[in-house]
C-alpha cells in the first residue's frame, strides 16, 4: 500500500485536482509540498493537528515538506469559514506567534538540509508593490469566479471587506512564489481552503505553463457535524501552558462513541490492521479505544512521559487505580481562608473553575459541582482548612477536574 492509498484508507483525502498525478508523486516521494499556517494565536491548536500529522506521514514516505508561516497573510486574515472579520493583529504579535508556531512544529516535522524547510510569506508579501501585484497577478483572476468561491459566500451575507477579498490572491501568489523559488509542486490544506488552492494552481499554470497540484484533507468533524478540537472554554491547544497535557488527554478520552475509531484512524500512526481489529468493539472496549486514542495523541504532542502521567491521573479519577499526583491542581494560601474556612463559591472563583461568583452560584444551584464525589447544591457550603490535607478533588460538570491543596 502506498502513502496515497493509506491516506485514502484513513479517510483523510477530501478533494484532489489530478488524482493520478498526485498519487504517483507522493507514492514515489517526489512531492515538494507546502501547507500554510496563519499565526492567529501564540499556539497551534487541534485544528492544525491533522495538517501536522499529514506532513509527518508524507515526510516519512520520502516527500519534502515546506512549512509556510503566514507572517504576511496574517496581516489580512482568511475569510474561509467565517461569518465575521478576523481581529487585526499587530506586526509584533504576528512575529511572536510565528516563533511560537516554529517551536511547536519541531516536535512533528524534521527540519534540516534536504528535509523540511520553514519559510515566512512576510519575506515576499510585505515587499510587494501594489501596482506590480495588480499587473503581474491580478490580471489572471476573474472577479466573477472569485465571488462564486465557497470561502467568500458566508462573508458576503454580512459584507466582505476589500481587505479580505484579496486573501485568495495573496495565497495564490504564495503558491506561485514557492513553485518558482523552491520547486513546490503541491499544496495541501483543509477542505475549506479548496477555492484558495485552486487559485494558486491556476496562477502557476497561466504564468509558467507548468502544472501544480492541490489536495484537501477532510475536516475533523464529530458525528453531529461540528468541528472537533473545541470545548466550552475555547480551543484545545497544543501548548501545555494553554491546555495542560492532562486536559488534552481528557478531551480525547471523552470523545463520543461514534467518533473514537474515526479519530484513531485519522490522527494516530497506529497500523491500519491494528485499527481494523477495533471495528467491532463495543461497551467497555470502546472505553479502551478512547484510552488508546488519548494516549497516542498526548504522546505525539507532549511526549510519552506526559502521556503516562495524564493516563495515571485519569485512571485515579475514574477508579482505574491510577495516580492523582499529576492531575491539574490549585494551591490555596492562608490568605484565602477566613477564620480557618473557605466558602465553596470563593473556592470555585479563586481556583479559576468559575470566572465570577454569580456563575459559581448558578453552577452550584444547577447541580454542576461535585466535591470529593459528593454533589453540592448548597451555595453556603464551607470547608475547613484541615479538609485540604487529604485528597480534595472538585469536579465542574462531567469533565473538568481540579485537585485543591493548601
Amino acid at each position: 500500500m502506498g502513502i496515497y492509498e493509506e491516506l485514502q484508507a484513513r479517510g483523510l483525502i477530501a478533494q484532489v485536482t489530478d488524482e493520478k498525478e498526485i498519487r504517483d508523486l507522493i507514492n514515489s516521494g517526489g512531492a515538494r509540498f507546502y501547507i500554510g499556517f496563519d499565526p492567529t494565536a501564540d499556539s497551534l491548536h487541534c485544528g492544525h493537528f491533522m495538517a501536522l500529522c499529514l506532513m509527518k506521514r508524507l515526510q516519512m514516505a520520502g516527500n519534502k515538506p515546506v512549512v509556510l508561516l503566514g507572517g504576511g497573510t496574517g496581516y489580512i486574515g482568511d475569510p474561509s469559514g467565517r461569518t465575521d472579520m478576523r481581529n487585526m493583529l499587530s506586526p509584533e504579535t504576528i512575529e511572536h506567534n510565528c516563533r511560537c508556531f516554529k517551536a511547536q512544529m519541531e516536535r512533528f516535522i524534521e527540519f534540516g538540509e534536504d528535509k523540511a524547510i520553514l519559510v515566512n510569506n512576510a519575506d515576499w508579501l510585505l515587499k510587494l508593490n501594489y501596482v506590480e501585484l495588480l499587473r503581474e497577478v491580478g490580471a489572471y483572476f476573474s472577479v466573477n469566479n472569485m465571488l462564486r468561491a465557497e470561502c467568500y459566500k458566508q462573508r458576503m451575507e454580512k459584507g466582505l471587506s476589500f481587505l479580505e477579498f484579496n486573501y485568495m490572491i495573496m495565497q495564490s501568489y504564495d503558491f506561485y512564489h514557492l513553485a518558482k523559488e523552491y520547486g513546490c509542486n503541491m499544496q495541501f490544506g483543509g477542505d475549506d481552503q479548496w477555492s484558495n488552492m485552486l487559485g494558486g494552481t491556476e496562477l502557476i499554470r497561466k504564468k509558467t505553463g507548468k502544472d501544480a497540484y492541490a489536495m484537501t484533507i477532510t475536516l475533523l468533524l464529530n458525528s453531529e457535524g461540528k468541528k472537533m478540537g473545541k470545548t466550552q472554554s475555547g480551543a484545545v491547544w497544543l501548548s501545555p501552558e494553554k491546555t495542560s497535557p492532562f486536559d488534552f488527554y481528557q478531551y480525547w478520552r471523552n470523545v463520543g462513541d461514534a467518533d473514537v475509531l474515526k479519530c484513531i484512524r485519522m490522527l494516530t500512526f497506529l497500523p491500519l490492521e491494528e485499527i481494523d481489529k477495533m471495528s467491532d468493539w463495543e461497551g467497555s472496549r470502546l472505553n479502551e479505544a478512547k484510552d488508546i486514542l488519548a494516549y497516542e495523541l498526548t504522546s505525539l504532542v507532549h511526549g510519552k512521559e506526559e502521556a503516562e502521567k495524564a493516563r495515571e491521573a485519569s485512571r485515579a479519577l475514574f477508579g482505574g487505580g491510577g495516580n492523582s499526583e499529576n492531575m491539574p491542581s490549585f494551591a490555596l494560601s492562608e490568605a484565602d481562608f477566613t477564620d480557618g474556612a473557605i466558602g465553596l463559591i470563593d473556592l470555585l472563583v479563586k481556583s479559576g473553575l468559575c470566572p465570577s461568583k454569580g456563575e459559581a452560584r448558578r453552577l452550584i444551584q444547577q447541580g454542576g459541582v461535585t466535591v470529593k464525589d459528593e454533589k453540592i447544591t448548597d451555595i453556603a457550603k464551607t470547608f475547613d482548612a484541615a479538609e485540604f490535607d487529604g485528597e480534595f478533588i472538585v469536579r465542574k460538570g462531567k469533565k473538568i477536574f481540579l485537585k485543591i491543596t493548601k
